[in-house]
């Protein structure tokens, strides 16, 4: 049975952030925690956020690693309860949006952080009780800022996925003007990000036509204006459409991913060194190459009008555009170029399989289908 649901209450603006206060007032937040990461407070764009909150009284947690872990989510928990916070408040890209998610599950509820992971069965346990979040998204990539879902990496070194529509933000502040500064690799990476969001959710095979819309109109404007942004940050139209673009792709993957993200979250969690939207568009190519021959795929075209969507004559030529954009962004090559070495591949395959979006690809994986698709993206 498709269960369809739409989704939080969004501010999109230039500016937006300037409603910071009137969103934590109609939220009822009164006693924040703020968690972001060195990198946003370094840009002075956690300034902006803590300008926006005016007398409101705020704890802050800046140490979000680049990919959230359970010490770092356990850290800012204490923080919460140490200060007697009633919420959240998420100002960074996708990392700091999951620890805050993280921390909604940890301050609320017993128990060590796997226990509420989705492959453990832990989605039904994660209540209401869970504390409120507003996130502020820094990026354009992510798109947790209207998703159900975290991606932290536990004490035993799994990189899981957390799911409950509990964990949606009760308000999302999409303001673009807060990308401005994103230096240009993350802009491309991010970006590329958000790209694969719509990608891999237009093809699965689950039914949800909203966000099949949805991710193809996202993936318009994120093929469109990627390249802008990455050039010339200061492209306003450019970075709105992308911040659009990852907002898409993440209203629309509660339709499920696929094999893009099964192998990121794998290789991520054995190397969280390794960028996950730069790892999604290592993937990209040969994935698509491998859902090709998918019943659903070929039956409805779903080739054929991502090619449209991405100003291509042929969908036989989306993995080459693909790889051709990678180069023109100053992405990796493959996976050799981030550092990547074959003797790891049994336990990212291991990982893959046991992955939370292994099960919605639109054409079944096996281990010798994810070690092909690993050498194709050396």
């Amino acid at each position: 049975m498709a269960f369809i649901n739409y989704v939080t209450h969004i501010q999109f603006d230039f500016g937006a952030v300037r409603l910071l206060a009137q969103e934590c007032q109609r939220v009822g937040i009164t006693r924040p925690l703020v968690v972001t990461d060195p990198g946003v407070k370094a840009a002075g764009v956690l300034q902006k956020a803590l300008d926006a909150l005016g007398d409101l009284p705020v704890t802050v947690f800046d140490s979000t690693p680049s990919n959230p872990t359970e010490a770092a989510v356990h850290a800012a928990a204490a923080l919460y309860k140490q200060h007697h916070c009633d919420g959240l408040i998420a100002v960074g890209g996708g990392s700091a949006i999951d620890c805050a998610k993280g921390v909604a599950i940890a301050a609320t509820h017993e128990g060590p952080l796997k226990m509420y992971a989705t492959i453990e069965g832990g989605s039904a346990k994660i209540t209401e009780a869970v504390a409120p979040i507003i996130a502020v998204p820094t990026t354009s990539g992510t798109g947790s800022e209207v998703a159900r879902g975290a991606i932290i990496i536990v004490q035993d070194h799994r990189k899981l996925g957390f799911h409950s529509w509990h964990l949606v933000p009760k308000a999302a502040i999409c303001d673009p003007e807060l990308t401005y500064g994103l230096p240009p690799m993350l802009t491309a990476a991010t970006g590329m990000d958000a790209v694969a969001h719509c990608m891999e959710t237009f093809m699965s095979a689950a039914f949800n036509p909203p966000a099949d819309g949805i991710a193809l109109d996202g993936l318009t404007r994120g093929w469109a204006h990627i390249e802008r942004a990455t050039r010339n940050g200061q492209d306003a139209e450019a970075r709105r459409q992308l911040m659009s673009a990852s907002m898409q792709g993440a209203m629309a993957f509660q339709k499920g991913l696929g094999c893009v993200h099964s192998l990121s979250h794998s290789l991520g969690g054995i190397s969280p060194r390794l960028h996950h939207g730069t790892l999604n568009a290592m993937f990209l190519p040969a994935v698509v190459r491998f859902n090709a021959q998918a019943d659903s795929v070929q039956r409805e075209q779903r080739l054929e009008k991502m090619a449209h969507a991405m100003g291509l004559s042929r969908a036989s030529d989306i993995p080459a555009a693909i790889r051709d954009m990678n180069a023109r962004l100053g992405l990796p090559a493959g996976l050799t170029a981030m550092g990547v070495e074959p003797a790891w591949f049994a336990q990212v395959i291991d990982g893959a399989l046991k992955d939370h979006c292994h099960g919605t690809n639109p054409r079944t994986a096996s281990a010798h289908d994810y070690e092909e698709m690993l050498h194709s993206s050396l």
